[in-house]
């Protein structure tokens, strides 16, 4: 008799452990993807930017923009930079020496590629890497720092780079989390139709 209502119990916890493996593993991740592709295309697809049928990149992820041409995203740390592959921070204190020295040596190369003064504060997301190392935005005192080397670089003058920042400020999320930013990608994209 115990082996008969041990046999019936395993029978029915092998059933409950099917149904839930069909229901969480079916048909509930293929009802959210089909919601999602409904409502939100662009996000459910990792919220992509493409130009002319060619993927430019994510909205979502940081990546590299080198030369004096462009707007410069935040130092990453992920992986050998902006790698999203290996999301991550440095993990440095804020009293570890290898920290202060990188950041000391990140205000240099920032005062002498945009051409500030010594006495000019220099915002801290332009020095330090964001926690993911893939943080898509940079403080608007970021990129209006840099604006004036884009400007005199590109031959635009510094009130419309100024006017393609405040065209790209996202403010804070639900009003209170955050600080407002600027899209570095979006940015740049607008600053290559200008060519």
């Amino acid at each position: 008799m115990i082996m008969k209502e041990m046999i019936s119990e395993v029978c029915r916890s092998c059933l409950a452990l099917a149904c839930l493996v069909i229901l969480l593993c079916g048909i509930y991740p293929a009802l959210v993807w089909v919601i999602a592709q409904g409502l939100y295309p662009f996000q459910a697809n990792g919220s992509l930017v493409t130009v002319k049928g060619q993927v430019m990149g994510s909205v979502l992820l940081a990546q590299r923009f080198t030369g004096p041409a462009y707007f410069h995203p935040r130092p990453s740390a992920a992986g050998g930079g902006y790698d999203g592959a290996n999301s991550g921070g440095s993990n440095l204190g804020p009293t570890s020496a290898k920290l202060i020295a990188l950041v000391k040596d990140r205000v240099a190369v920032y005062r002498e590629e945009n051409q500030l003064a010594p006495g000019v504060l220099i915002p801290v997301d332009a020095v330090t890497a964001s926690a993911s190392g893939l943080d898509p935005h940079i403080s608007i005192e970021n990129a209006l720092l840099q604006a004036t080397r884009v400007a005199r670089v590109r031959g635009l003058s510094p009130p419309a780079i100024r006017q393609m920042i405040g065209n790209h400020r996202s403010d804070r999320a639900l009003g209170i989390f955050g600080e407002p930013g600027v899209n570095v990608l979006l940015l740049n994209l607008e600053l290559e139709k200008k060519r």
